[in-house]
């Protein structure tokens, strides 16, 4: 039997899931130590879902990892990530004739108003990942960096985002910034991203629903 080693396509995966552990190392670990600064005040908790309604932007890496999340899952709770790709399908079929950019394929136009705007108009709708009933998310060990990084005040290409509205309600702003995070000083997310651009293919955004359903069209 052929080493899967051997596989080129297994040596490229393997590759891209080192660096990628790498990055989530790195990323969850400061976190974790301003979720330590922040006791009390972060509120996020499972179940808390309110920041996993509406679709937004993820890059290709973000893309890659929910489709190994759902490989993951399909193995583990095939009826599971049966619902998950059922709700991703039909969020994708009602959003088709106002998407910004190729509906078929799940890519955005990069037309930041359009963007903004379809964002804006679907803001109500819960992410294919989120499970109805226990109000987490199914792909929560492979959820996208903007997902990982929320809830705390984080600083990410020189901009300094606010925390979540419903974490620090009480906290003074020197508090909040006591617990500010840069999560990837290191930049390791974009050397994988510029990495990935060399290899070739698809440099524009997508949404979940559609990195989940293109996962499972490429098995």
């Amino acid at each position: 039997m052929r080493d899967p080693r051997e596989d080129p396509a297994e040596v490229v995966r393997h590759s891209r899931l080192r660096a990628d552990r790498e990055l989530l190392a790195t990323v969850d670990g400061a976190l974790a130590a301003g979720a330590r600064r922040a006791g009390a005040e972060l509120a996020c908790r499972p179940g808390c879902s309110e920041c996993c309604v509406g679709p937004f932007p993820i890059n290709r890496l973000d893309a890659w990892r929910l489709g190994e999340g759902m490989a993951e899952l399909q193995r583990r709770d095939p009826a599971r990530a049966a619902a998950v790709l059922e709700r991703a399908r039909r969020a994708i079929e009602a959003w088709r004739a106002t998407f910004p950019g190729d509906a078929d394929r799940g890519r955005l136009s990069g037309n930041e108003a359009a963007e903004d705007a379809f964002f804006e108009a679907q803001s109500a709708v819960p992410c294919p990942a989120l499970d109805p009933a226990t109000q987490t998310c199914e792909l929560y060990a492979h959820r996208p960096m903007a997902c990982r990084t929320y809830g705390l005040p984080v600083s990410f290409g020189g901009q300094n985002l606010p925390p979540c509205r419903l974490c620090f309600t009480r906290a003074t702003p020197e508090t909040i910034e006591s617990c500010r995070v840069t999560p990837d000083k290191l930049g390791i997310e974009q050397a994988i991203l510029q990495r990935l651009r060399r290899d070739g293919g698809e440099e524009s955004e997508t949404i979940v629903a559609y990195s989940l359903v293109e996962s499972d069209r490429a098995k």
